[in-house]
């Protein structure tokens, strides 16, 4: 089954416990291999990223592809690293980490 990129936009991103991450906001593109190389979600749940940060999902972790985003793996809790003690900066997306 083929997905156009803009029918992406607004699905809800499930883990896979099931758990909601957010939904997709935009698509990431590598325009060189011209493949999807990530999802991104604007406003996240609290309960997996640090402060509901913005975050980029790699489509590696897509497990499959319906009505719903299904992912084969995301890390029990996202946390933001900061560099130099300093807090990282509001507008930036934050890769997801393991804790």
């Amino acid at each position: 089954m083929l997905v156009e990129m803009t029918e992406l936009l607004g699905r809800q991103i499930y883990t896979p416990d099931g758990r909601l991450l957010g939904e997709v906001d935009n698509v990431i593109v590598d325009v060189d291999s011209s493949k999807v190389d990530g999802l991104y979600v604007d406003e996240t749940s609290p309960m997996l990223v640090d402060d509901s940060r913005p975050t980029s999902v790699p489509y590696r972790w897509v497990s499959a592809v319906n009505d719903v985003v299904l992912l084969k793996y995301f890390p029990k809790r996202v946390s933001v690293k900061k560099a130099g003690g300093r807090p990282a900066k509001e507008a930036e997306p934050v890769a997801p980490t393991a804790r």
